[in-house]
């Protein structure tokens, strides 16, 4: 149950032989920073450190004569100090935009932010320790990045659309998609309450098992995003859709060896899959609500804001959304705030109480 799956197991498992494998393949002097944040840093983040790291030695290799028939473990630790802040901001700039047929990407403020981080811890663990002479950092610009105040969620009768989607179907459906959603329509049904009345991530959604969920007191053991296990409390929608897809759809299933104790099973009888999660999501919002781009993410801020709503406890939020810091809370339903403000601009008519006295 929780942490202790064997799905749990095997997924932490599989993070950390991949982390070695890439840390295999890069400079010593990199390793050595990357072993450095283990203790505070999850392994999925190393691991996307590390992917960083290695563009960032592809660009090295790529762009200076000196290095260009070198192997990126070879790289020596001398490479830092012979980069200026102006070798740095070229680098933002091959992140934003890289045209070369055998690497390209393209990338936008907040993902070029991203990947800049690990690469300032790196100069910052090695000025530090006086392994450099120099900091080229401190004289680079973050990508300035607004913060949108506009989330994307959906109100209740986008909710009812979504959910009666599934139930009854919608227009723009082929034959063939109405018999195909008929085959896993309590499943999906499921999925879909349970996300938006919990506010559940997709990788926890993806992560239950069977006995994560007690029908009897109407509780969910989850596993949250930083490897941490907590208990969530649903109401009857929720019960009603579970027991439902548990007691029907489900014991018809034939599980892949494996994959028994998953709670939600896709069609080969596997374990469903974070990509069909986000998938079965996005099929039923593009049908129910065309106007709006609604990924599993959005149904997480649909229920935080509308909770938020009902209760006003930012605290409440911040917990039941399992985030560590409530300042992401605060700044992720500002929005709100701006509704209170709308609503004062009327609250106060000193005319109509004028009138009355």
């Amino acid at each position: 149950m929780g942490k202790d799956s064997e799905f749990y197991k095997d997924k932490t498992r599989k993070q950390k032989l991949r982390l070695r494998e890439l840390l295999a393949t890069m400079p010593s002097w990199s390793v050595d920073y990357i072993y450095s944040k283990e203790v505070t840093v999850q392994t999925s983040t190393l691991i996307s450190y590390s992917y960083d790291l290695i563009t960032f030695f592809k660009f090295i290799i790529d762009k200076n004569p000196l290095y260009h028939s070198s192997d990126i473990k070879d790289l020596p630790l001398k490479v830092l100090d012979q980069l200026s802040s102006e070798d740095i901001i070229e680098y933002q700039r091959y992140l934003e935009l890289n045209v070369d047929n055998d690497n390209f990407h393209e990338n936008g403020k907040k993902a070029i932010a991203r990947k800049m981080a690990p690469l300032r811890g790196l100069y910052q663990y090695h000025y530090a320790r006086k392994n450099i002479k120099e900091n080229p950092m401190i004289l680079v610009p973050l990508p300035k990045l607004k913060k949108d105040k506009n989330i994307v969620r959906m109100n209740a009768y986008e909710v009812e659309a979504v959910l009666n989607c599934i139930q009854s179907g919608n227009e723009q459906m082929t034959e063939r998609q109405r018999k195909l959603c008929l085959k896993t329509q309590k499943r999906d049904l499921a999925i879909l309450t349970l996300m938006l009345n919990t506010g559940i991530r997709v990788s926890e959604c993806n992560g239950l098992d069977l006995n994560d969920v007690d029908l009897r007191v109407n509780t969910l053991t989850i596993v949250r995003k930083g490897g941490g296990q907590d208990v969530l409390y649903f109401g009857d929608d929720v019960h009603e859709a579970l027991e439902d897809y548990i007691e029907n759809e489900r014991v018809l299933t034939t599980p892949v060896e494996g994959h028994e104790g998953a709670l939600f099973y896709s069609r080969q009888g596997k374990r469903i899959s974070v990509d069909a999660i986000e998938n079965l999501v996005k099929k039923y919002a593009k049908m129910a609500v065309p106007t709006k781009k609604i990924t599993p993410h959005k149904l997480r801020s649909t229920y935080g804001t509308a909770l938020y709503r009902e209760t006003g406890d930012i605290r409440l939020v911040a917990d039941v959304l399992g985030h560590e810091n409530v300042n992401t809370t605060i700044d992720y339903y500002a929005a709100i705030e701006d509704e209170h403000k709308r609503q004062a601009a009327n609250a106060v008519n000193y005319k109509k109480n004028l009138k009355n006295e």
